[in-house]
């Protein structure tokens, strides 16, 4: 077990992203199932009111800083955060990782044409990487034997989730034990940049905490949801430590 910062009450993974990276190959060497999530503010005030998201980020075995605001707000509560280990990083690190050590990956989740054109974009960014299956994101109650049946019988080390922030989350750790995956991520819209369907942010801006500035204009329709930000910001600063 790492150290933790305590984020309005949700835990955060004190890692770098080579730390990171680390722990999740020491998860696939230990064959058992492994739930990761990639937190900003957005996912911890979600976690506010959500009971079941805050109680499966309490369970995770590895949350890492994903959003500048929870790497202020873990300083600002005087913790000390080396650096802010991004999601869309995470999952470029770890494939590069499983094409270098022969791990296996499925990508499951977001618009079928998408996670066409990310898996395409993932071979040849990756040389020898290992897709073993990939499935969209669309479905009901009743797809879900289906898409279980795919995943286990493809019997990955490494499944990413592009679902949505709570969606993931929750269909990963309801899943985890049958699912069976050494790694279970949830990579939110990991796969539109892949495909080239959204644009990140500049460097500058990912450095200087200004990805979200840089999203908003991007898609207006991100307005609302980015009201989280102000509200998270307020709430640490009137917030203890812990």
């Amino acid at each position: 077990m790492g150290i933790k910062a305590t984020v309005l009450q949700v835990p955060i993974d004190i890692v770098t992203m080579a730390e990171a990276v680390a722990r999740l190959e020491e998860f696939i060497l230990k064959r058992k199932p492994h739930l990761i999530a990639t937190a900003n503010a957005e996912m911890v005030m979600l976690a506010q009111e959500d009971r079941d998201l805050a109680a499966i980020l309490a369970q995770c075995q590895l949350v890492v800083p994903d959003g500048a605001g929870v790497v202020w707000a873990a300083r600002h509560q005087g913790y000390t955060i080396p650096e802010r280990v991004a999601g869309y990083d995470l999952a470029q690190n770890l494939l590069a990782q499983a094409a270098q050590k022969g791990y296996s990956v499925f990508m499951f989740g977001s618009h079928p044409d998408i996670i066409s054109k990310a898996r395409q974009a993932a071979l040849e960014r990756y040389p020898g990487l290992t897709i073993v299956g990939t499935r969209h994101g669309f479905f009901g109650k009743e797809d879900e034997p289906e898409i279980m049946q795919q995943i286990t019988a493809a019997k990955p080390d490494i499944l990413l989730a592009a679902l949505g922030v709570p969606k993931q989350e929750k269909w990963l750790a309801r899943n985890l034990a049958k699912l069976n995956v050494p790694v279970c991520m949830g990579v939110g819209g990991t796969f539109d940049v892949m495909a080239g369907a959204v644009k990140r942010a500049p460097l500058w801006m990912q450095r200087t905490g200004l990805e979200w500035l840089f999203r908003l204009v991007r898609q207006p329709q991100r307005a609302l949801r980015m009201l989280a930000l102000p509200r998270f910001a307020v709430k640490v600063m009137l917030g203890k430590k812990g």
